[in-house]
């Protein structure tokens, strides 16, 4: 799996449950490393078996934020980012299909889980990269977008709601 410079700063379409504030600088940097290297696994391992594809494209700072957005929605939870199932999706042409889940706490009973949908790069940059580095890699090459959505499914009712 390749990583590359994101060439434009987009922001990320995010549907939260409820909403929240914003985390404060003070992220559980641990935590966010933890999840981030956790998801590149996940996806070098959806690369042959369900995406069977040669490479994956994804903009450097992807996962960062991705795990970032996952540990700030889990502040509010009972349970913390131990209660947090995670389940990864990649849509393209209109079909979107399970790479995976990561269970962040094996031992901790899920009390909500989060959906991210990955999407396809449709931007016209893939194309303008030269034929020879197209050619290099084994396959077809899926490039992820920079954008993503992240759905949240809580699996209690509190009594104060």
């Amino acid at each position: 799996m390749e990583v590359l410079p994101c060439p434009v700063k987009i922001n990320t379409n995010l549907r939260y449950e409820g909403g929240y504030q914003a985390a404060d600088e003070g992220d559980d940097c641990a935590a966010v490393s933890a999840l981030a290297r956790r998801l590149e696994d996940e996806l070098r391992a959806a690369k042959s078996a369900q995406l069977a594809c040669g490479e994956v494209l994804l903009p450097a700072d992807l996962l960062p934020r991705v795990a970032r957005d996952v540990v700030r929605m889990a502040e509010n939870e009972p349970c913390g980012l131990r209660g947090c199932t995670l389940f990864i999706n990649f849509e393209n042409d209109q079909v979107c299909r399970r790479l995976g889940q990561i269970k962040c706490d094996p031992n901790t009973v899920s009390t909500f889980e989060l959906f991210l949908t990955l999407k396809q790069d449709s931007s016209s940059w893939h194309s303008i990269l030269p034929q020879f580095l197209k050619n290099l890699t084994r396959g077809r090459t899926i490039m992820i977008s920079p954008g993503f959505t992240l759905e949240k499914k809580k699996l209690y009712r509190s009594y104060l709601e």
